[in-house]
């Protein structure tokens, strides 16, 4: 069937609606994509062709005496008068995640009915995956680049090696740590049979965990690492990089964090700033749309919780 091109905004606007994969640059915060976003879009709407002003009747007296019934324009709901049809108050705009100013990457964004879906994303927590740079031999205030130099030290003695072992061992007390919060020997067979599930997920959305962390690429003094994480925030990932720098016997501070993976949405099918216009974002709604549907387990998991944990406890004590 081909295709048919449609200009007229009301119709585009009934298809404005769901969840679409943007990839936020650095340096950029939220707010400022969010009203990016908003004014493109209303941008484009206007530009297509919007509904004609309203009209009014009007009853005039004509020179024989007979009175005249027209319609005429309602020059109130003209364009000049009102303003464009299309305003920045009309569209509804929510991130499935809150990424902070330094972090760039996949960010997903529901866009006015798809507001609710996007909040559904956010509360099901799926795994985000980073790629974070560390700047080995000097530590800042805040712990990241842009901020005032606290500290030097050395890093000759530093190796690949021995910061993959640190890995390993970051890797292994965040994977203990989810098994002592819920009360389950790590030994046990209430441990294995939990496992089995799926991702254990926190009850409690502040504390982050980490999955995986693992080294990616070591020129010294930059290094960078991949994690694979749930509630975490840019200041954790900053901290992380921090304590990673003082178990090396050096010091070290954050130069990038990049999201590259965000449940299934994937930095691939992310839309660049250049390609925030109607036309884009309308189109990965609908590759969205069936992501989604491919992957039901977006919306709703089915893996194991802490909540979870403590019914299986609760039934390993009786």
């Amino acid at each position: 069937m081909a295709l048919k091109l449609v200009k007229d905004a009301p119709t585009v606007w009934n298809y404005l609606n769901g969840v679409v994969n943007l990839y936020k640059p650095a340096g950029v915060t939220v707010q400022q994509v969010r009203n990016t976003i908003i004014h493109n879009l209303c941008r484009d709407l206007n530009q297509l062709e919007v509904r004609p002003s309203l009209q009014r009747v009007v009853i005039e007296n004509n020179l024989d005496a007979k009175l005249v019934v027209r319609k005429v324009e309602d020059l109130s709901d003209n364009v000049l008068v009102s303003g464009p049809r299309y305003q920045p108050d009309d569209i509804k705009c929510r991130f499935c995640a809150n990424h902070g100013r330094f972090t760039s990457g996949v960010i997903a964004v529901g866009i006015n009915n798809g507001t609710n879906l996007a909040f559904r994303l956010q509360q099901n927590r799926p795994l985000r995956v980073y790629h974070v740079t560390g700047f080995l031999g000097k530590a800042t205030e805040t712990h990241f680049a842009e901020s005032r130099v606290t500290a030097r030290a050395t890093i000759s003695h530093i190796g690949s090696e021995k910061i993959g072992r640190l890995l390993a061992s970051i890797q292994a007390s965040h994977q203990r740590k989810m098994f002592e919060l819920s009360g389950i020997d790590i030994q046990s067979q209430a441990a294995y049979e939990l496992a089995c599930k799926g991702t254990i997920r926190p009850v409690d959305k502040r504390q982050p965990m980490i999955y995986g962390v693992r080294l990616t690429e070591y020129r010294k003094p930059f290094f960078t690492i991949e994690i694979h994480a749930i509630n975490e925030t840019e200041a954790y990932l900053g901290e992380l990089i921090h304590e990673i720098g003082i178990n090396l016997k050096s010091c070290a501070h954050c130069t990038s964090v990049r999201c590259i993976r965000h449940g299934h949405f994937v930095l691939e099918d992310s839309l660049l700033k250049k390609d925030w216009n109607l036309q884009n974002i309308i189109s990965g709604m609908a590759h969205t749309n069936k992501l989604i549907n491919q992957h039901p387990d977006m919306l709703q998991q089915n893996n194991s919780s802490l909540q979870e944990m403590e019914e299986l406890q609760t039934q390993i004590d009786k």
